[in-house]
């Protein structure tokens, strides 16, 4: 390719979903340009019956899609695939790129799943450990000089809790938050170091202030869930030495392994489902998290970055793609 090509990434408006096709798009190091996606109540309906259409979209959105037309779209989630889908109808050379298992293969160059979800195979599936996500190095290294001095008195090494809460599966209670405290203080005091605790939008107030309660007289600092204002999450992961993360989400457990630090796994006392555990599996076999009751680490894990590794594909396909003498293949049926 004699110059990059150009790039959409489709946001959805869940941020989760989002912030996979930016860190994907982000790997690739090339230009790209964002077209959000907002929805509204046909969005509801299965892609089986959307299929390749518009329809799912606000009025809005569908306005900002537009030529020219992308040369490789990125998308993440199931309502984002009959938009690309729609997209390839117009441009049938764009290269599809869905994260997230779409309901069906058909129409999509490439799609990367989490392996720990199991979806069954296809010629243009790929599987990666945990999830895309926008955590690097350069990012980690900014944030956690700018964040550290914040916390400059406390005793190393700085430990990072990071804490999630209640969600479909199971419950997280005062009693639990109680619990954590108690042993992330054990943790600190063994190694004669502090915690740099930072709650996310699923503890809720009660929990954070017996996570509050629990850590007092502790060396801390407890960055509440910041109801506006800055989020100081990824100053905290930055210029932590070692990682304390809840068991309950799949995204911060894989983040935290983007740290290249030792990470513990907290999971007294939570439910999570068999997707989940499969990660933590896997995490616990390539030697990314530790449970918080092992012995400390003696080097550093590797980071895990998925992102990079779906950006190494869609490269490696795109070569492929525009190889001399490749005939160039009809559009994809829907």
């Amino acid at each position: 390719m004699s110059q990059p090509p150009r790039v959409w990434v489709l946001a959805d408006e869940r941020p989760g979903n989002a912030n996979q096709a930016l860190g994907v798009a982000e790997a690739l190091g090339w230009p790209f340009e964002v077209r959000e996606l907002r929805f509204g109540r046909l969005a509801r309906l299965p892609n089986l019956i959307l299929g390749h259409s518009l329809a799912g979209l606000t009025e809005n959105s569908r306005a900002g899609l537009a030529p020219p037309w992308p040369d490789v779209v990125i998308a993440a989630g199931r309502r984002s695939a009959p938009v690309a889908r729609w997209l390839k109808e117009r441009h049938p050379q764009a290269f599809l790129v869905q994260l997230m298992w779409p309901g069906s293969a058909k129409g999509f160059d490439l799609i990367a799943v989490p392996e720990h979800d199991r979806a069954r195979a296809a010629p243009n599936l790929i599987r990666t450990l945990g999830a895309p996500h926008r955590i690097t190095a350069a990012r980690l290294a900014e944030a956690g000089a700018a964040f550290a001095p914040l916390h400059a008195d406390l005793p190393r090494p700085w430990i990072a809790c990071l804490i999630g809460g209640s969600s479909r599966h199971g419950g997280f209670a005062p009693d639990d938050a109680a619990r954590l405290a108690h042993d992330a203080i054990a943790l600190a005091e063994a190694r004669g170091g502090s915690l740099l605790v930072v709650t996310s939008r699923r503890t809720g107030a009660a929990c954070e202030q017996a996570l509050a309660d629990g850590l007092a007289g502790s060396p801390h600092v407890l960055h509440r869930w910041p109801r506006s204002g800055d989020n100081p999450y990824l100053g905290v992961l930055g210029s932590a030495d070692a990682i304390l993360v809840t068991a309950d989400s799949a995204s911060m457990c894989t983040e935290a392994c983007a740290s290249g630090r030792p990470v513990l796994l907290w999971r007294a006392g939570m439910r999570v489902p068999a997707k989940l555990e499969r990660l933590h599996r896997r995490l616990e076999q390539d030697g990314h998290v530790r449970a918080i009751g092992a012995p400390w680490p003696d080097r550093m894990p590797p980071a895990l970055r998925p992102a990079e590794a779906v950006a190494c594909a869609i490269r490696e396909r795109l070569r492929a793609a525009t190889a001399p003498g490749r005939v160039a293949p009809a559009a994809p049926g829907h």
